[in-house]
């Protein structure tokens, strides 16, 4: 009877301990700890560049002359400022006179020229709305090594022209109203001759390269701006005769057409445009533009000058 009750006692001293050590253990289940000491991942968040806002009417005409064709300077211009601003760009490459008439006509949006007397009409009558200095280079007067005319030695270039003209020597003008044939056309006129009609003065009417190339082929002589020289110079049998006289002057402009004559011309893409050129980073690619290749600048900025600044009326 003893045992059975000592057996009993030690059961109930058992249990009751058993019972003591579940109540005091009551553990965190482990995601509540887990929970307490880590705060929550915040949804990863993906955030598109903002977009170019597109242009109402992207499509923009650009008349300018052969020189910024031929040289390759749209070549690096143009993607540029397709990519900045949404336009798509239609360059039209013709002489500054053909550019300007497209912009009296409403045939162009823009226009990057170089024949200043001929814009300061285009902007009097009324075509243009703004009109800005972008660049400048010069021109030159090339042709044959053996140089019949004796170009190398004159004192100016309009000793130049009398030379070639005294001498005979096969001339190839343009012809075509451009800037260069209007510049060419002044020399002739301030050394006292005309050359129209004459056996030695070839008339191409096509733009500066194909002039060049038909000059070189005829070994005569012709007026160029340096830019489309040095760009074809390899494929050339003509050398720089002539340079640095004040008259050899290359001096472009950007001109925007005055939309209150032209109601379907592109304004808002047309001063994008002057805007693009004349912005610093441009200005620094055209002063940068043609070292690489021919160890010096093809153009020179002027975004910060004015016509006075260059020496112009």
């Amino acid at each position: 009877m003893k045992r059975t009750l000592n057996i009993f006692l030690t059961f109930v001293v058992f249990l009751s301990l058993a019972l003591s050590a579940c109540g005091a253990s009551n553990p965190t289940p482990a995601a509540t700890q887990l929970a307490a000491t880590e705060p929550p991942t915040p949804p990863t968040v993906v955030l598109s560049p903002t977009p170019i806002p597109r242009p109402t009417n992207p499509n923009l005409i650009l008349a300018t002359t052969t020189s910024t064709q031929d040289s390759g300077l749209l070549d690096v211009l143009i993607p540029l400022f397709e990519a900045e601003t949404g336009y798509k760009v239609q360059t039209v490459a013709v002489g500054t006179g053909a550019a300007l008439k497209m912009g009296e006509e409403g045939n162009a949006d823009v226009l990057l020229v170089h024949a200043p007397s001929s814009e300061k009409t285009f902007m009097e009558n009324g075509f243009g709305k703004d009109r800005v200095l972008v660049m400048h280079n010069d021109f030159v007067i090339v042709g044959p090594a053996v140089d019949p005319a004796g170009v190398r030695i004159t004192a100016s270039a309009e000793e130049a022209f009398r030379k070639i003209a005294a001498s005979g020597a096969l001339f190839v003008s343009r012809g075509d109203q451009s800037g260069t044939n209007t510049k060419e056309l002044g020399l002739w006129h301030s050394a006292n001759i005309d050359p129209a009609g004459q056996a030695w003065y070839i008339e191409t009417g096509q733009g500066m390269g194909a002039t060049l190339a038909i000059a070189s082929e005829k070994d005569a002589y012709t007026l160029t701006d340096r830019a489309t020289y040095l760009a074809n110079q390899v494929n050339l049998q003509l050398e720089i005769l002539y340079e640095g006289d004040a008259a050899l002057l290359n001096v472009y402009h950007v001109i925007t057409v005055n939309p209150a004559n032209q109601i379907n011309v592109s304004y808002d893409g047309a001063i994008a445009f002057l805007k693009f050129l004349t912005t610093p980073e441009t200005q620094t690619l055209i002063g940068e533009f043609g070292k690489g290749r021919f160890g010096q600048p093809l153009f020179f900025p002027d975004a910060d000058k004015t016509d006075a600044d260059l020496g112009l009326p």
